[in-house]
């Protein structure tokens, strides 16, 4: 039995089946783990979600910003972008299964395997939050994905403020701060306000800022978070830190870690992805 965590796909349906292939990925026998963005800039989202949704078990998604960003558009809250591909999906006949599939995938989810205790996000977590927090916090964004009133959140969904978390938040406010930081996060202050104006590299971070991975104290430092996400960064793998969105859609690759018993086991898979958009 393998199991795999996977980067940002972003509708790159060919890369990811030929990687399955290459690997000899085994719905009966392995088990995927996606960092979220499945859908969208790449040339195949709604190939993407099918091949994802038709290894049932064996596969196990995030989502992405991306992602919602999909379910906004469906439900009429959100138009279209200039640079969104999202049209084959849009006009597909089975939309609504895929729809009802997306909105059952998770915000957040915890790995244990051998000695490997994995947190998984797509964008970050703010240094406030343990594990046990971001699970729960995920757990409410979920419930309202999976409720007959998701229009009414969706409309609520965007903007950047509050740039910060309090336990005391309520309503739109309480979930904007937790899907923007588990969906969009990059960069934050040292005492965990979020900002969403750069997805620059870190040794560009704006003044005052810092990668959340990097914030003194954060208090799910001493366990492993895998992300995606931040394509800047490249493929980072470094002691308690997984960030695996190497761009596949722009041209980089497809990055994939098969888990070990141990850190030190964990194999690194890649494979060049032809380039489907470029970045800026």
């Amino acid at each position: 039995m393998a199991i795999y965590l996977m980067g940002d796909l972003q509708g790159c349906e060919a890369p990811l089946a030929q990687l399955l292939q290459e690997t000899g990925f085994s719905p009966s026998r392995d088990t995927l783990y996606v960092l979220g963005d499945l859908v969208n800039r790449g040339p195949d989202s709604a190939g993407t979600l099918r091949r994802l949704a038709a290894l049932g078990d064996a596969a196990h998604c995030l989502l992405g910003n991306h992602d919602l960003h999909l379910l906004a558009v469906i439900h009429g809250v959100r138009k279209a972008g200039r640079r969104d591909t999202l049209a084959d999906l849009l006009a597909a006949p089975d939309l609504g299964t895929l729809t009802d599939w997306l909105r059952h995938r998770r915000m957040a989810m915890r790995l244990r395997h051998g000695a490997q205790d994995i947190l998984m996000v797509h964008a970050g977590v703010l240094p406030d939050w343990d594990a046990g927090t971001v699970q729960a916090l995920a757990a409410e964004v979920e419930a309202v994905l999976r409720d007959a009133e998701l229009p009414g959140f969706l409309k609520q969904m965007y903007g950047d403020q509050p740039d910060a978390w309090r336990a005391d938040l309520r309503g739109a406010d309480r979930l904007r701060v937790i899907v923007n930081a588990l969906t969009r996060l990059r960069f934050c202050s040292a005492d965990g306000r979020m900002d969403f104006g750069s997805s620059d590299s870190p040794e560009d971070a704006p003044p005052g800022l810092m990668p959340w991975f990097e914030v003194p104290g954060r208090k799910t430092a001493a366990q492993t978070v895998a992300f995606g996400h931040w394509s800047q960064l490249g493929l980072l793998l470094r002691p308690g830190l997984m960030g695996l969105d190497t761009g596949c859609v722009w041209g980089g690759c497809l990055s994939a870690v098969r888990l070990g018993p141990t850190a030190a086991d964990n194999e690194t898979i890649q494979l060049r992805c032809p380039q489907a958009q470029a970045p800026g």
